[in-house]
């Protein structure tokens, strides 16, 4: 089965201060049809988030809809949004000292940290806006108040466009890269046969997971960095960076997708 999975934001939708490509996004949704890809959105938005960037830019609906930084999953099933409670069930089987209670409690008294409105939240993701400028002492202080322990993960990221730093705790077996995992597994699809397109911080998890994986020209530079840096420590990672000037299109968001697909095979 081809699997093409990718960010949403500055990845595959054109809302960065790159040029876009006017053309992008219809080819991306004719191509994935023509040839019969499965497509997973890997996001930070939540239900509603998605539908809404759906209906503003023109992407097709995906298959499976990785949500919630990998909190969620549902299928596309006639139609109609089908909920993972199969996913929800691994999750507090795997992690089972997670508790999202705990954790707002562990850095409320943090300076610098701000808790992101509610539709941000949910059991399993507990989001917050990071005084960037400070973010070192802020993550130092972070680490120091939860770190190891409630089975949780870290994830930090700057958003460039909004210039906020982003901050968010999931549980160590609900992230992007292990989301896709289950959803892989799910289809009897081996890693290295699926393609997962990011673009900034909380995508070096799966980049580096073992997929096959793309970098869109726009990436921010500190991923570029990291991603590299994890190539070099483990050749047999495959990660693709998209170059631009490639069947006419920039490599920036939907074309970067789009020219790494063709890079992998999925297009013929």
């Amino acid at each position: 089965m081809k699997i093409l999975a990718t960010d949403l934001d500055r990845t595959l939708l054109p809302n960065g201060r790159w040029e876009r490509d006017p053309e992008a996004i219809e080819r991306f949704n004719t191509l994935t049809r023509e040839h019969g890809v499965t497509v997973v959105y890997v996001t930070g938005r939540n239900l509603a988030l998605t539908e809404k960037a759906i209906d503003e830019f023109g992407v097709r609906r995906p298959d499976y809809l990785i949500g919630d930084v990998g909190t969620s999953i549902r299928r596309l099933e006639n139609g109609d949004w089908t909920f993972d409670e199969g996913w929800v069930a691994h999750v507090k089987h795997a992690s089972p000292r997670w508790d999202a209670q705990a954790v707002r409690t562990a850095v409320a008294d943090i300076p610098g940290l701000r808790q992101q409105e509610a539709e941000h939240l949910n059991p399993f993701k507990q989001s917050y806006y990071v005084d960037h400028a400070r973010k070192d002492e802020i993550l130092k202080r972070v680490h120091e108040c939860v770190e190891g322990r409630f089975d949780e993960v870290i994830i930090y990221s700057f958003d460039s466009q909004d210039g906020k730093g982003l901050l968010d705790f999931l549980p160590q077996s609900a992230t992007k890269q292990t989301a896709l995992e289950y959803v892989a597994e799910e289809l009897g699809t081996p890693k290295a046969q699926v393609v997962f397109c990011g673009d900034s911080g909380n995508d070096i998890f799966p980049l580096t997971a073992g997929f096959s994986g793309v970098l869109v020209r726009n990436a921010d530079d500190q991923l570029v960095e990291k991603v590299r840096e994890a190539m070099a420590e483990n050749p047999d990672l495959k990660v693709y960076f998209a170059k631009g000037d490639f069947m006419g299109l920039s490599g920036y968001y939907t074309s970067g997708v789009i020219e790494g697909a063709y890079h992998y095979g999925l297009f013929n």
